[in-house]
């Protein structure tokens, strides 16, 4: 009889550990599929207008994106990854995004957004960019292939499509870290949006350097801008991977043929 019992509970345990992998199986593929028909639409949008005879020879290939969305602000790529996605900015509510789809569609992928601290504009600026880690790949799902030196060295480039330019910036650390909750004398890396005191900027430059998983060979000085792409990770509570870039050039879209030649050659 004792046998028997166990064997009931041994088979009910096993009927629920199964139901439960079935359900979330699902539920990912689902969210998968959910991912592939946004970028299918996504690329519906940026194949909707038509070249005139009065379209300028520069202007950005996300143009389309921008106007059919106010709230999208860039569009992040990175070459030869999945990371391709546009970037959202909702100053009064940060978080809008974060389960809703460019399309502001329920949608548990979300977007990616910009923290609201940052600023396109400012001359010394650290641009946090949040997104989910999903397990299809989809939105940061892939950005911690980046623990791997090797990884990162073939994909050491990130490009920053804005409404008026492209920046171009090159990995310089990408790290474990955490969010932590109240005061704390901990390196907050999300807790940088500029640097406008040489202090400030040495505090965060040696903290990302000293806890970077390897060494990238790139550096940087007081007076350069970054990149920060952010997202969820599970070493730890609270866990978060990061990949920070150093700026290191951008291209105004409205540059002239010539100008434009110039600014290539002198690169």
């Amino acid at each position: 009889m004792k046998k028997f019992r166990f064997d009931i509970l041994f088979l009910t345990v096993a009927a629920i550990c199964f139901g439960v992998y079935g359900i979330i199986t699902w539920q990912n593929a689902a969210l998968a599929k959910n991912a592939d028909e946004v970028r299918e639409r996504m690329q519906a949008v940026l194949s909707s207008a038509e070249e005139t005879a009065d379209t300028p020879a520069y202007v950005s290939p996300y143009q389309n994106v921008f106007a059919s969305n106010e709230d999208c602000i860039a569009w992040l790529q990175v070459p030869d990854t999945d990371i391709d996605y546009p970037v959202m900015l909702t100053p009064e509510d940060e978080e809008y995004y974060l389960y809703r789809n460019f399309f502001g569609e329920a949608d548990k992928n979300g977007t990616l957004f910009l923290d609201t601290d940052c600023d396109l504009t400012r001359e010394r600026g650290n641009l946090i960019i949040h997104g989910h880690h999903m397990k299809s790949g989809a939105m940061f799902g892939t950005l911690d292939q980046y623990a791997d030196a090797d990884y990162a060295k073939e994909h050491s480039q990130i490009y920053l499509y804005t409404p008026d330019e492209v920046r171009v910036y090159e990995v310089i650390a990408a790290f474990n870290a955490k969010v932590y909750k109240g005061k704390t004398d901990q390196f907050r890396y999300y807790a940088y949006f500029g640097f406008d005191e040489p202090k400030t900027f040495d505090v965060y430059y040696e903290n990302i350097k000293k806890i970077s998983m390897y060494d990238t060979g790139v550096t940087a000085e007081y007076g350069d801008a970054f990149i920060t792409l952010s997202t969820c990770a599970y070493h730890t509570k609270n866990g978060r991977f990061a990949v920070v870039g150093k700026l290191l050039f951008r291209q105004d879209f409205a540059l002239t043929d010539e100008s434009v030649r110039k600014c290539a050659a002198a690169k």
